[in-house]
């Protein structure tokens, strides 16, 4: 028989507000925001004094002004928010047998069979504590049999919390929950189980599977497994090599400095709008050079958590700039994004305008629906890839 799951969901308590509260204790009990400034900005995050005015991620800025005239805006610091993220997975990584970064934010622990050896709720209880002494910054967890019941603990025991929810008590913990608790359950899809009189996960795990089926096909039937308290999905080791790229050979070897750079931006575009789809951010931008006579060159970045092209064509027009300096012919010309984790609207969000925002979804549509090369900049147009 199996050991029985034991999975630790660790989660930073509204992680970019903790980061800038450490800086400034003044901002302690505040209702902070981050994000843009501007009436045009975008509400990245806020603290729970902040969420009880109604604020939350990806509200406009004006609108926030107009629920909490008294809050705090701060800019945000993307780059800040990068190197805690940074610090607190090192801490993990170096003390766990399995971790999986969820996010800039989140992290799994899978601790299986380890309770033979140690209590796993005690040593979540320390490694929580670790994380604060070290960093300064809240950190809560839940601990269960599988990563939606415990990522479900973690949300109902924060801020600053810790929970054990044993596959005893995994019913008895989700039934009198709302759906709207579970894990990747989208708004249309909360208002129509809503408007079916489906409000409690109880109400929703009696659905038959035939009917789930039929209401919302394969998610679905996800959806009542996770009401159930089943999920089989394992936790995935986290790996700084998690990457996404492409390289493009010339035809001819090339020392046309103006459409290796427009190539750079082709590529970046290309491979962003992967990243995006896949709802991943990088924090390491690498370019790749190979001249004529076949010496490759490899120069990389670490940057601030992103998927926005604008963001990733600056840096890597940077390290080509830094790294072609010999007046060669080149024969190819790379770029990778790498130390992926999922996420994009929460974290993009403060360092862009409304409109800025709301381009970038709009092109992705376009390029969806009709293809990446659909739209694209005026100067990679007669750039094939």
């Amino acid at each position: 028989m199996s050991a029985e799951k034991q999975i630790i969901h660790m989660d930073q308590d509204a992680f970019f507000v903790s980061v800038e509260v450490k800086k400034d204790p003044s901002l302690i009990g505040k209702p902070v925001v981050i994000g843009g400034t501007s009436d045009r900005g975008v509400v990245a995050s806020c603290s729970y004094e902040a969420r009880k005015f109604g604020i939350h991620s990806a509200m406009s800025s004006r609108m926030a002004k107009q629920l909490c005239p008294h809050a705090v805006f701060i800019r945000g610091n993307m780059d800040e928010y990068s190197k805690a993220s940074h610090e607190i997975t090192a801490i993990l990584k170096d003390r766990v047998p399995l971790i999986e970064k969820a996010s800039i934010d989140e992290h799994y622990i899978d601790m299986t069979g380890m309770d033979r050896y140690h209590s796993t709720n005690k040593f979540a209880h320390e490694l929580r504590a670790l994380v604060i002494k070290e960093t300064g910054l809240p950190i809560s967890f839940g601990l269960s049999v599988n990563k939606t019941v415990s990522k479900m603990a973690t949300n109902e025991c924060k801020p600053n919390g810790e929970l054990n929810v044993a596959q005893l008590e995994v019913k008895p913990f989700l039934d009198p929950l709302s759906i709207r608790k579970i894990p990747g359950l989208g708004e249309k899809t909360f208002i129509k189980l809503s408007d079916m009189g489906i409000k409690k996960i109880f109400t929703l795990s009696q659905i038959q599977p035939e009917q789930m089926s039929f209401l919302l096909g394969k998610s679905g039937l996800s959806l009542l497994q996770k009401a159930k308290g089943i999920d089989n999905s394992p936790v995935i080791p986290y790996s700084e090599q998690k990457s996404i790229g492409t390289q493009c050979t010339f035809h001819a070897d090339s020392i046309d400095i103006e459409m290796i750079n427009n190539l750079l931006v082709a590529q970046v575009m290309d491979i962003a709008f992967q990243l995006r789809e896949k709802q991943k951010l990088c924090a390491c931008l690498t370019v790749t050079i190979r001249y004529a006579n076949f010496e490759t060159e490899t120069k990389q970045m670490a940057i601030p958590y992103t998927s926005l092209d604008i963001l990733l064509i600056a840096t890597a027009k940077e390290l080509f700039k830094k790294m072609y300096n010999r007046r060669m012919l080149l024969r190819l010309v790379g770029v990778r994004l790498s130390n992926l984790v999922s996420g994009f609207e929460q974290i993009d969000l403060y360092s862009e305008s409304q409109e800025q925002y709301s381009l970038v979804q709009a092109l992705d549509k376009i390029r969806k629906r009709f293809g990446q090369d659909a739209v694209t900049r005026a100067a990679v147009m007669d750039i094939k890839l």
